[in-house]
């Protein structure tokens, strides 16, 4: 009978549930906050249109799913969240430094800040519609 070891996956490297809401938490706030991306007038209203604790809600949803955790993101999807905003590159390299200072705040290690900012890299298509 052969046993085979199952690599943790980045849900659980991350650890878990409580570990990926506190670090949304933070980078909420921090991307709330952000007057680089304040600055898009689109932003700044859909950054206040809604209630921080149900947007983190959903971040932590999406995160734990696409880590391999359990949960299911119940959003729309991040073209149909975005395509509105006319975020562009700057704006997106902006969200990309808050997304490292809250890694870096946290410690998350190497390797998991690689794969996590790997994910939201490959979102870039359905988030980047403005030009700089």
């Amino acid at each position: 009978m052969s046993t085979q070891i199952q690599n943790p996956s980045l849900y659980e490297r991350l650890g878990g549930v409580f570990a990926i809401a506190t670090v949304v938490d933070d980078f909420i706030d921090r991307i709330m906050h952000d007057a680089r991306l304040n600055a898009n007038a689109a932003v700044q209203e859909a950054h206040h249109r809604v209630p921080p604790a149900g947007f983190k809600y959903l971040v932590t949803e999406q995160v734990c799913m696409v880590t391999g955790g359990p949960q299911k993101y119940s959003g729309r999807s991040m073209m149909d969240s975005h395509r509105h905003l006319n975020i562009t590159p700057k704006e997106w390299a902006a969200f990309m430094d808050d997304f490292q200072q809250t890694l870096d705040k946290f410690r998350v290690p190497a390797q998991e800040q690689d794969e996590l900012k790997a994910i939201v890299n490959s979102t870039y298509a359905d988030i980047v519609f403005g030009k700089d």
